[in-house]
Parts: C-alpha cells; structure tokens; sequence
C-alpha cells in the first residue's frame, strides 16, 4: 500500500513537468545560454559539456566519481576468492 501512494505521489509531482525537449522550458530559457554564452568567458574551456562538469559542477562530479569508486571497491572486496590456508590435515 504504501508504495502504490509513494508511487501516485511521484507520478503526480511529475505532472507539472515541462514536456521533454520543450524549447520554452526553464533551464533551455536560462540556464543552457547562459553557459553557452559564457563558459570560455568563464573557465576558458572551449567544450560547453566539459566546464560544465569539470568546472561549474566540479564538486558535485568529484562526489558521483567518489560513489562509483567506493561501490567498485565494495564489488571487488565482497567478490574475491580467498586463499586457503593449509590447515593441517585437510
């Protein structure tokens, strides 16, 4: 039960979403050409999609890189085989 509300819940907040791609949408208004106008300005990187995550967001792409790393760490510890001793006569 609670998960079908949880769900109604999010369907719903979606509604007032713009549609995909819409060209009148908040960020394609403001957002987009403001780092479009000002990203070589800004960080003096000519890839729009390069300072955007590398500078702009540098933080943030710092903490998703830090997540994936830990959780490959995590997969390779829980998944290695252990060597066996020689435990006497077995």
């Amino acid at each position: 039960m609670i998960v079908m509300i949880v769900g109604a819940m999010l369907i719903y907040g979606t509604l007032d979403m713009p549609k995909w791609a819409d060209p009148n949408a908040p960020a394609a208004l403001h957002v987009s050409p403001r780092y479009i106008e000002k990203t070589l300005e800004e960080t003096a990187t000519p890839n729009v999609v390069t300072s955007v995550l590398a500078d702009y967001r540098g933080y943030d792409t710092l903490g998703e890189t830090s997540v994936i790393f830990t959780a490959g760490i995590s997969c390779i510890l829980l998944l290695r085989k252990k060597k066996r001793e020689n435990s006497g006569g077995r």
